[in-house]
């Protein structure tokens, strides 16, 4: 049996050069860079973490402490990676650091006190560092346009792989329900925030065979100021949410198993969004998944959040364990990993 991991990490803030306060010469910033990967280094040695995720994590800080201060003459654009009513992503190219990043463009019409506040808001990203978080370069303002800037995820989205294959195999789900628990778990236990926004699109994954969590509710003035734009993701919003009343991680929890049951926004929206508050919650197929499997996406889509199983509960389920005994870490040489490696429309597993 695998040994368990627990790779979640205490927050660790590198700032770009030049942000530390007081610090201005090349020496101070050097100095103060050095700094921050002894640290980091520290916090890698104390976590159970694969070799693996530990060095690239280690190369993603010590790639970023170089990128200094954002601007938005130094990107140039590739090629974009996708839209919505939250705006555009674009793969660019950091020129002076030569960086491919992914550059998300938010388009609003706000007073400067309020995009300055969700520009600190966003600050808050530069703590997430985790193998199950998609990492952050930084954000900034510019012609009307907030700019998120975030590691590129070369293997697209969970949505894209929906929409190629007819059924993801229970195991490559496996895979996908332990990445976005830890990355939950991770938001919610070391900063205190829920995603808001668990859906496909929003779970990214690369060539390397990592899956990982974007888009999170880190700012909630942005959430705010884009509220009039969340129809189109309203689909995997939980019964209470949409309802308007009080809710919890517990509503992320149903926008993971939503999609798992192999239910998503197929028919007209504001149908759908009727059927998820006054219908049984939608169920998985007899015959065709394990019934630990089964079980697993009823507990997530119990339609009262009282009775809905939390983060913990869901890390302790029999599929979620099960699928721990057979997942293959990212950049494991092993056989078994290459035994159970699989390209699925670009989904490396």
């Amino acid at each position: 049996m695998a040994p368990k991991r627990k790779p979640m990490l205490e927050p660790i803030r590198i700032n770009p050069p030049g942000c530390e306060g007081g610090l201005s010469t090349s020496t101070n910033i050097t100095a103060a860079s050095e700094a921050n990967l002894e640290a980091l280094q520290k916090k890698l040695e104390e976590l159970d973490l694969d070799e693996q995720q530990k060095k690239r994590l280690e190369a993603f800080l010590t790639q970023k402490a170089k990128v200094g201060e954002l601007k938005d003459d130094d990107f140039q654009r590739i090629c974009e990676l996708g839209a919505g009513n939250g705006g555009v992503v674009n793969k660019v190219c950091h020129k002076p650091s030569g960086l491919v990043m992914a550059r998300k463009l938010i388009h609003l019409e706000i007073k400067p006190a309020i995009r300055n506040q969700i520009i600190r808001e966003l600050q808050l990203l530069h703590e997430c560092n985790s193998p199950y978080i998609v990492s952050f370069y930084g954000a900034f303002y510019s012609d009307g346009e907030i700019s998120i800037c975030m590691e590129h995820m070369d293997g697209g989205s969970l949505d894209q792989v929906l929409k190629e294959a007819r059924r993801i195999p229970e195991e490559v789900l496996g895979k996908v329900s332990i990445a976005v628990l830890r990355g939950l778990a991770y938001l919610r236990e070391k900063h205190q925030i829920m995603h808001r926004d668990v859906k496909p699109s929003n779970i990214l994954v690369n060539s390397r065979g990592e899956i990982k969590l974007c888009d999170f509710g880190v700012s909630g003035q942005l959430i705010d100021s884009m509220a009039n734009s969340f129809v189109g993701t309203r689909s995997y919003m939980s019964p209470e949410r949409l309802q308007g009343t009080h809710y919890s991680v517990q509503s992320d929890v149903w926008s993971m198993g939503l999609p798992a049951s192999g239910h998503g926004p197929a028919m007209a929206i504001f149908e759908l969004l009727d059927y998820i508050v006054n219908e049984p919650p939608p169920k998985l197929p007899h015959g065709v998944f394990t019934s630990d499997f089964q079980d697993f996406v009823t507990k997530c889509l119990m339609k009262n959040p009282a009775d809905r199983a939390d983060l913990k509960m869901l890390m302790n389920h029999t599929f979620i364990k099960r699928s721990e005994v057979t997942l293959s870490y990212p950049g494991s040489s092993s056989s078994r990993t290459k035994e159970r490696t699989s390209n699925l429309g670009g989904f490396i597993l």
